[in-house]
């Protein structure tokens, strides 16, 4: 496709498996064992949530990357989806991005960052709250200063997320805990195993998530065909070994009871391995770790609506576009944190997370669909990588998707409409938008 030939290529495979790993380890990882071991209260269950989790990114990135490689247009996965379904879809997918999924990612990242400050200090919990708006507000203005900025905490937030999750998995796999491992321990309650796998992965996707982003760079790399796939593979396969280690030092150091539903079980794991003050300074290198995740959203996020209303989709356009005078969309800044900071008094931290994977995998589906249309209806497009065993890889990540997703809806079913109705939100403003735009044509 036009554009291709104008990319330079020069990305190998080193750079790629770091983007890679870099985009898809976040705070995640340190946050989610709370949701996980509270809803499986197994070992065994923990670490094979975490393993299925690992191989459905590996096969969803797999197979969004063929859409990366041969649309390789600014805009990712709504491109795909226009060029696919046509421009609702692309519009639709936009809106979701823009007004749930980073808002969303903001809101869940201020909230962690306000929750281990208010614990790492011993404030009152009431203080929250106060402290997120703060966190998030001061990202904005970082990012207000202008994308190098931004850019700058992004690249020194990047290297210190690795020095707590190192120390952890170093001396927590040195534990001797009691460790009671059954792949498939008895049942207790009214849910079911598919049930509790379910919940679990819907937090495992809210770790591995990022690799969307991944295939944008199919363009520029030297040797997609073989190095993108590897990339995705190996990339996302070391993540999922970190995730692991991080986990199973978790469940050596504090017993499953002590992790089940604690926000602050990666702090607790810090304080018994490294006792009082080597945990506050673990957990530091966590909180740098959530500010830059929270920078990374932000940073990306507002750039989502400016991209929109550069198209002529969004009511009040020439608010989106303005700029600062280092060239930051201010506006779009404005409204991603005034949405963030809504959804910051109104929901917990799994809520949030829950909401914005539940609405992002509607859409990731659809671009796993949208490959096996586009092999069906263009077989002659040019792919400069094609998913590998295909059409197998493309189903796993689209039956594990609709299974992630049939569970949330049955299992979290107000959660589920409240993301479908903020997203169906969009489609008056997109007919009315398209009327506007057909009259002024």
């Amino acid at each position: 496709m036009a554009g291709n030939t104008e990319l330079k290529k020069d990305i190998g495979l080193f750079p790629a498996l770091a983007l890679v790993m870099g985009t898809v380890i976040g705070s995640g990882v340190f946050f989610k064992v709370a949701t996980i071991t509270d809803s499986t209260q197994s070992v065994g269950l923990t670490l094979l949530v975490w393993i299925l989790g690992g191989i459905m990114t590996i096969c969803a990135g797999l197979t969004a990357a063929e859409l990366a490689a041969a649309i390789p247009e600014t805009g990712g996965m709504t491109k795909y989806l226009e060029y696919t379904y046509g421009d609702f879809w692309g519009f639709l997918s936009g809106w979701a991005l823009a007004f749930i999924y980073f808002p969303a990612n903001v809101a869940a990242q201020a909230i962690v960052f306000g929750t281990q400050l208010v614990n790492l200090f011993h404030l009152d919990q009431n203080l929250v709250v106060p402290i997120s708006i703060i966190a998030a507000l001061s990202i904005l203005l970082i990012n207000l200063i202008g994308s190098k900025a931004g850019g700058m905490l992004q690249s020194i937030t990047l290297v210190v997320k690795l020095i707590p999750l190192v120390l952890i998995i170093v001396f927590g796999l040195f534990q001797h805990g009691n460790v009671d491992f059954s792949l498939f321990p008895p049942i207790e309650g009214d849910n079911g195993l598919m049930s509790i796998i379910g919940a679990g992965l819907l937090a495992t996707m809210f770790a591995y998530d990022g690799w969307m982003h991944v295939g944008n760079i199919a363009g520029e790399m030297k040797n997609p065909k073989k190095d993108l796939p590897l990339a995705i593979t190996v990339g996302i396969g070391l993540v999922m070994a970190i995730y692991l280690l991080i986990n199973a030092a978790f469940l050596l150091t504090l017993p499953i009871s002590a992790l089940a539903g604690n926000e602050n079980a990666a702090a607790d794991t810090a304080m018994a391995l490294f006792g009082d003050q080597g945990g506050k300074l673990i957990t530091m290198g966590i909180l740098i770790s959530v500010y830059g995740a929270l920078n990374g959203y932000t940073m990306t996020g507002m750039r989502v609506p400016y991209a929109m209303a550069e198209n002529g989709m969004l009511p009040f356009n020439k608010w989106f576009l303005k700029l600062t005078n280092s060239g930051a969309p201010w506006f779009s800044g404005l409204i991603l944190y005034i949405i963030a900071m809504v959804m910051v008094t109104l929901g917990a931290f799994d809520s949030i997370t829950n909401m914005l994977i539940f609405v992002i995998w509607l859409f990731y589906c659809m671009t796993f669909v949208a490959v096996m249309i586009l092999r069906k209806r263009e077989p002659n497009m040019e792919r400069p990588y094609k998913v590998p065993l295909y059409p197998i890889i493309p189903l796993i990540a689209l039956v594990s998707g609709l299974f992630v997703l049939g569970n949330t809806l049955m299992t979290q079913t107000t959660l589920a409409l409240i993301g479908i109705g903020i997203t169906l939100l969009g489609v008056p403003i997109y007919y009315y938008k398209k009327n506007q735009n057909k009259k002024h044509a």
